[in-house]
């Protein structure tokens, strides 16, 4: 949310001696709204505490490598804009200051902290979020939604089953495998060589699983 805010608001936007805070304040303008909009009774902002996990890239190597800050050495660095990295620590103390609290996980993204609580959640959740990935724990049954940010803080979108069926063909439930086969450009994540979004939500439609898929692969 808050390279979102960042990106969205102009560098001009300074404190008094002179540091950018347009990501500070885009951030709080952006809470502001979605509280507005969509009221709650408790809030967390989750953090990546690793942005690319070592046991990921194990799996995949490929995972996000086009957005390392090469000028970090071995670091493997995630690239952030110079007048971003400064905001960061303000954002954290400004939401302690409000009473949001702050959860991350060593060695896990944020990604990671989202899914578990959204499972773990005795009480309905909304999931704020640019991500798409995370369409995969919309859970109607459960009334887990995602509120999508995609196309801008002003264009909120509720995601629910019905959105998903209609936006892909597919149930929320088969979005993990759906997004396996098509795979995520964005995060270097390679998919089938191929296949697209509708090709992707055929194969699912028809053997609802990966796991089926490979059982399949004779026919």
């Amino acid at each position: 949310m808050y390279f979102r805010a960042f990106h969205g608001v102009p560098e001009s936007v300074r404190s008094p001696d002179g540091l950018p805070i347009g990501a500070v304040r885009g951030f709080l303008d952006a809470i502001s709204r979605m509280l507005t909009d969509h009221p709650a009774t408790d809030l967390v902002a989750c953090f990546d505490e690793d942005w690319r996990p070592e046991w990921r890239v194990a799996l995949i190597p490929e995972y996000k490598a086009h957005r390392v800050d090469e000028s970090a050495g071995d670091e493997f660095e995630e690239e952030v804009p110079d007048a971003l990295v400064p905001q960061v620590p303000i954002i954290e103390e400004v939401l302690d200051a409000i009473g949001i609290a702050r959860i991350g996980a060593e060695g896990f993204e944020a990604d990671d902290v989202i899914g578990t609580l959204a499972v773990a959640s005795k009480i309905p959740v909304d999931i704020v979020t640019g991500d798409r990935d995370l369409f995969q724990l919309v859970d109607d049954d459960r009334s887990v939604n995602v509120l999508y940010i995609g196309k801008g803080f002003a264009k909120v979108e509720r995601v629910d089953n019905a959105w998903v069926v209609n936006k892909y063909g597919i149930p929320a439930s088969s979005y993990a495998d759906f997004a396996v086969l098509r795979g995520d450009p964005s995060d270097g994540l390679p998919g089938v060589r191929g296949v697209g979004d509708k090709s992707a939500a055929a194969v699912i439609n028809e053997f609802a699983t990966i796991e089926n898929l490979l059982e399949a692969l004779d026919q």
